[in-house]
């Protein structure tokens, strides 16, 4: 009988990209069967794979363009362009405040991770006390000189926790030291330098739409420091001091910008990515919108859902974390909710019973006792196989 089948998984980190996974995948269903409809949707967190998912499913363009990487090493990072007019309803709902608002023929569509990402860097350079995001500050500025009427950022992944001063820096504002001199990029290790903030960011800069899930404010043990400063290298010795200079740099942002500092620091999301929506919110008139409800809209997973017999997701690890409304969790929670049958396949499996109770079929792709670099390298090969041998 032949099956319509939802292909949505999201990336395995360090692994596969969620495109080689639903490739993988489709290709090993059709060498069994043949004649079953194939659906592809990857999806994206925010982070790398957010500017060539999107774009591809929006029929756009991507250009390759110069910007720095987050020690300041010269890399190409793409930028998307769509015509945001042709966009589902809801997405546009979610971009602009109204389906029926007004939509940019030219919707850039960036991702933070390409210039200023963590997977940019080998382990013993991750640092954020030398991270910068100023090329995601390029990338932004690059995006309104190619004719944006719009951006859309993705800011999973990010390496920084700079507060997007670094990205301001290439924008238009200046950071003073006592003597006058220029300190670009501001990296948080010259932040005890910096006197005073100049400048604004360049009026030209489009309006600029966060995709963001996460609710962190900027400073607190619930911040960006405390939170996401150890996986990107900061120290548990470190924290105090880099947060109190936060708190300070911040300080000194909203006085430059006339912003409350108690209503910009404590915004629910302020703290993503190292504290870039707080920096885009208070000087480049930036907001922040539901990642994946956005990615979800922009994809129309509903209606493919909707479509669909039988729906296929997973990712890198299936944990507790994933069914909190997210990526594979909320596409397993629409599919059964419309009675979908469904299968996840992760790299590893780790929540309780109890919570994976009604979450479908899951599968680990892994074989015990492997070791986690094979886990990495041997990816795509263990879900060949665990594909080719469910459905053989």
């Amino acid at each position: 009988m032949t099956q319509r089948v939802l292909i949505a998984f999201d990336k395995f980190k360090d692994a596969m990209t969620a495109q080689r996974a639903s490739a993988i995948t489709g290709r090993e269903i059709k060498k069994l069967h043949p004649d079953w409809h194939i659906d592809h949707a990857p999806l994206t967190d925010g982070g790398e794979g957010f500017c060539q998912i999107l774009t591809e499913a929006a029929g756009g363009t991507i250009e390759s363009v110069p910007a720095f990487g987050p020690r300041m090493k010269q890399l190409h990072a793409p930028i998307g362009m769509v015509d945001a007019r042709k966009l589902p309803e809801r997405a546009r709902e979610l971009l602009f405040g109204a389906p029926d608002g007004e939509a940019p023929e030219r919707l850039a569509v960036l991702e933070m991770a390409s210039a200023s990402g963590l997977a940019l860097l080998p382990l013993q350079d991750r640092d954020p006390w030398h991270a910068s995001s100023y090329g995601t500050g390029q990338l932004i500025r690059a995006a309104s000189e190619m004719g944006a009427g719009a951006i859309v950022l993705g800011v999973g992944g990010s390496a920084t926790n700079d507060l997007g001063l670094g990205a301001l820096a290439a924008l238009g504002l200046e950071f003073r030291d006592t003597t006058g001199g220029r300190i670009r990029p501001p990296f948080p290790v010259s932040w005890h330098n910096v006197e005073r903030i100049e400048g604004e960011v360049f009026p030209a800069i489009p309006p600029i739409a966060i995709a963001c899930d996460v609710s962190n404010p900027v400073l607190g043990s619930n911040g960006s420091s405390a939170i996401y400063g150890p996986q990107k290298g900061l120290t548990a010795l470190d924290l105090p001091k880099l947060e109190t200079l936060m708190e300070r740099m911040a300080a000194l942002l909203c006085t430059h910008c006339d912003k409350d500092f108690l209503t910009a620091t404590s915004t629910p999301g302020a703290g993503a990515a190292g504290g870039i929506a707080f920096g885009l919110m208070t000087a480049a008139r930036a907001r922040l919108v539901p990642g994946f409800e956005l990615v979800a809209a922009w994809l129309d997973l509903d209606a493919r859902i909707e479509a669909a017999d039988l729906v296929i997701t997973g990712e890198g690890r299936f944990d507790r974390s994933s069914l909190s409304g997210k990526g594979p969790g909320a596409i397993v929670h629409r599919a059964l909710e419309k009675g979908r049958r469904t299968l996840v396949f992760a790299g590893a499996v780790e929540a309780d019973e109890a919570d994976l109770a009604e979450t479908g079929e899951i599968y680990a792709i892994t074989p015990s006792g492997t070791p986690f670099s094979e886990a990495l390298s041997r990816a795509d090969q263990f879900l060949a196989a665990a594909i080719a041998g469910h459905f053989s």
